[in-house]
């Protein structure tokens, strides 16, 4: 495999782990700086909302931009944001911190996914592009239960590590990455939104956005969930974390295949349930450590083979417009993220600290429900190669 994609999802797993690793850290955060840990949440929240609104016009606005450039550029953006977020003295400026962070990742990510397709022979993009892609997926099982160990003390010695990742992946770049061309053309912003014009694209972003707004609003809070089982202890919250990254990994690879074999419908509507099922069980599960652990396991699954899926649903809408629908479906999930957080937020102070997953139960069949409408009457969708 060239290095020079193991490059690239190093720095996808730099973003990946910068990306959900918050959610381990609320409370030392929240702590430090004296706010609550509903607060502290809202730092998910404007990451996520920063990505989303950010990715398309900084992709128009680098149209033209040499690839390698950009790339080099997005990493040192996004490894400084994280060093002056270790730095913060106050909310205020983690909060504008956070901000800059995303940019830098709105840059790096679907830069990174093209790059890769450049590197490798046409019959080995497909396997190019998921190795770029894993990176965000071993974040969630690596770097979220690591960031969350090293951040049990201090958390700003998290957000040094996710820089010292960053800073790896542009020394590495920059060493071995050769210039690539300039794309030859490249959609202005209108073109990239023109697609929502289209009432099965909107169908399909919304499914997305209210499925992760369901997902991110436990998620992001999942250590107020399972309080009860950690005794809020650091090392029992890293366990239950690491659980959620492998079965996140094993959720992504088994939905691929699902897709493969019974088609997008039945994988959204089938996990979609599942993930509300768990969410409603998540308030009795949270008691305890074996029930805590079980959720972990049965939550990514549903929910990782979902991500899945969502993608090819967009992306066979229009094959020939795949990656600016998959990026469209991007900008949904990240914008899900952060409604995500500030809907567990809300939920957390209604219905309190052990009964808020059951807004996300809703949520989840709200998502189904929008899946079963927009899908009915479609023959099973292959998958395609890009997700």
């Amino acid at each position: 495999m060239p290095v020079r994609l193991l490059l690239l999802a190093l720095g996808t797993f730099a973003v990946g782990t910068d990306a959900l690793v918050m959610a381990g850290i609320l409370g030392p955060v929240a702590d430090d700086l004296g706010v609550s840990v509903t607060a502290a949440g809202q730092l998910v929240t404007v990451f996520a909302l920063g990505y989303a609104l950010l990715a398309p016009p900084l992709a128009a606005l680098t149209a033209r931009w040499p690839r390698r450039r950009l790339l080099l550029t997005a990493l040192t953006v996004f490894g400084a944001a994280n060093a002056l977020s270790a730095l913060a003295p106050s909310y205020g400026t983690l909060l504008a911190t956070r901000v800059l962070a995303a940019a830098g990742a709105a840059l790096y990510t679907p830069t990174a996914n093209a790059v890769a397709t450049t590197l490798v022979a046409p019959e080995r993009r497909g396997r190019a592009l998921a190795t770029v892609l894993g990176g965000m997926t071993v974040a969630t099982a690596l770097g979220v239960p690591l960031g969350t160990w090293v951040g049990r003390a201090d958390w700003r010695l998290t957000m040094w590590l996710v820089t010292v990742l960053s800073v790896a992946a542009l020394a590495g770049l920059a060493l071995l990455l050769r210039e690539l061309p300039t794309p030859a053309a490249a959609p202005d912003l209108r073109d990239r939104l023109a697609p929502l014009r289209d009432r099965r694209v909107l169908g399909a972003a919304w499914t997305t956005l209210v499925f992760f707004l369901a997902f991110q609003s436990v998620y992001i809070y999942l250590a107020t969930a399972v309080a009860p089982a950690t005794g809020g202890r650091a090392d029992r919250l890293s366990l239950v974390l690491l659980v959620t990254g492998v079965a996140s990994v094993g959720g992504s690879w088994l939905g691929g295949r699902l897709v493969d074999r019974v088609g997008v419908r039945r994988v959204l509507l089938v996990a979609s349930t599942v993930a509300a099922a768990a969410f409603a069980a998540l308030p009795w599960a949270g008691l305890s450590m074996p029930g805590a652990l079980a959720y972990a396991v049965v939550t990514p699954l549903a929910g990782w083979a979902v991500s899945v899926a969502l993608p090819h649903r967009l992306a066979s809408l229009d094959p020939a417009n795949a990656q600016l629908l998959i990026s469209l479906n991007s900008s949904a999930l990240y914008l899900g993220t952060a409604v995500g957080g500030a809907a567990g937020s809300a939920a957390i102070a209604l219905l309190g600290d052990r009964w808020f997953p059951l807004a996300a139960t809703g949520f989840a069949l709200v998502a189904a429900a929008t899946a079963w409408v927009t899908t009915r009457g479609t023959a099973p969708v292959r998958a395609v190669t890009a997700h």
